[in-house]
């Protein structure tokens, strides 16, 4: 019988970085990942799979890392985890036997048993799951009317990358305006309108009732009766935790069926961990839990698994989901840290708001420049930074995990303010008019009235 160190089961982003991780901090130890496709797919890029790659080959994460560092692949599925004996049973009869588990499972789209018609012909979900996902192109190409339902980030890209392909794109979110759990609707209506002028369809407001359809779906139901004709429906409205596995093998699950974890990702068996989608969140602001599942945030969990396993060190542990987004739009970027404004008053924090529109350059008469809009939610009485949002040009993404790393150090409105940046013309905003300062500026100046 097989003996390994440290087993991690699942190779996609979480399964991937826990794997590597655990072979560099334990060099000593035999680190082996086992995963059940022989090529796995990067999750944010799967949409563009459908338009800007082209193909999921170029979307998929390469093995030779891992082997690089040292990790031994398998390619084999787990069917069974025996807690008392340390052991894995895999499909194929064999056992291997570990000291320390990692489970990365991750999760699986969502589809409502309620949802009539979710199991006609061309009716999909967006797994991360190539053979299903080359199917689900190939059956696209000979479909000109799709409609996608959820207008979270999956919905919004898989729309905005359909439309490129000439394919006439139907987006319905039941929620007032797209992206909305992630950004208030000063930014959610901006996305909206960019995805308009592109070609997407937005209904917003308005759930889907039933799917219509004899055998083969030719149309969607709204809630208010009106009927959208189709000949393909994307349904991506969630994903929940892959964690069958480990309740199978009793190992505890919160209610809403995630792995249940402590600060340093273990599971009530210390020897077995868990981290990804399948791993309990919980909110680094409010501390209740949550479902949010991104792979920044897996990763994240998968290092602080990954060098925690044989020594416990409490300052690398996982204080909580800060929820950092992005996404692009053509030319526009959206993304956005922490909380919103809207979650901010339900959760009862006292807060001040900001709104500044800059420029991510300077001066503004330079090719390529955009306009950039910092929205800052801060704590009233403290001036601790809660949430922010940004739309601008590609600069988005970093001036946005910038936010991210504000709100988990704690960072005040006037830490902010007396922060020393560099700029450049070609780079970043000016040095006089920073767009992130400058709304931390007007934040400031509420304060003192």
């Amino acid at each position: 019988m097989e003996k390994i160190d440290v087993l991690v089961i699942g190779g996609s982003a979480a399964g991937f970085t826990a794997a590597t991780t655990a072979k560099a901090f334990y060099n000593e130890k035999n680190v082996m990942l086992v995963k059940k496709e022989k090529q796995t797919l990067v999750p944010c890029g799967i949409p563009y799979i459908f338009g800007t790659l082209g193909e999921s080959e170029k979307d998929g994460l390469p093995d030779l890392p891992l082997t690089n560092a040292g990790v031994n692949l398998k390619i084999a599925e787990v069917e069974s985890i025996d807690q008392e004996n340390k052991k894995c049973r895999f499909s194929d009869g064999t056992d291997i036997v570990f000291e320390k588990l990692i489970i990365a499972t991750g999760s699986t789209p969502v589809v409502p048993a309620w949802l009539k018609g979710s199991d006609l012909q061309n009716v999909f979900t967006i797994p991360k799951d190539k053979e299903y996902l080359d199917r689900l192109k190939q059956s696209l190409e000979n479909c000109k009317k799709i409609i996608v339902i959820g207008g979270g980030f999956i919905g919004v890209e898989m729309s905005d990358e359909l439309v490129k392909l000439g394919k006439s794109v139907t987006l319905v979110e039941m929620m007032p305006h797209i992206l909305s759990l992630a950004f208030d609707a000063e930014i959610s209506v901006k996305a909206e309108e960019i995805l308009q002028s592109r070609g997407v369809k937005i209904k917003t407001g308005s759930g889907v009732k039933e799917i219509i359809g004899d055998k083969k779906v030719t149309g969607v139901k709204l809630n208010d009766d009106e009927m959208l004709d189709a000949d393909a429906v994307i349904l991506s409205i969630g994903y929940r935790p892959n964690s069958k596995l480990a309740e199978k093998a009793g190992v505890k699950i919160n209610k809403m069926g995630f792995i249940k974890v402590d600060e340093y990702m273990r599971t009530d068996n210390p020897d077995i961990f868990a981290v990804g989608d399948c791993a309990e969140k919980f909110s680094f602001l409010t501390r209740t839990v949550m479902g949010t599942m991104l792979a920044s945030v897996a990763c994240a969990e998968a290092r602080i698994a990954g060098m925690n396993l044989y020594q416990l060190s409490t300052v690398r542990v996982f204080g909580g989901t800060i929820s950092v987004f992005c996404t692009a739009l053509g030319d526009y970027a959206f993304g956005a840290a922490g909380i919103t404004e809207n979650l901010a008053k339900q959760g009862n924090f006292e807060i001040l708001t900001s709104i500044f529109e800059g420029f991510d350059r300077h001066p503004a008469t330079l090719p390529d420049c955009e306009k950039q809009i910092v929205k800052l939610i801060v704590s009233k009485g403290s001036g601790i930074i809660l949430g922010g949002e940004v739309m601008g040009g590609k600069s988005t993404g970093e001036l946005v995990n910038l936010i991210g790393f504000l709100i988990q150090n704690r960072m005040t409105v006037d830490s902010l303010l007396t922060s020393q940046i560099g700029t450049h013309p070609l780079l970043t905003g000016s040095p006089a008019a920073y767009p992130l300062i400058k709304a931390a500026e007007m934040i400031a100046l509420k304060h003192r009235r």
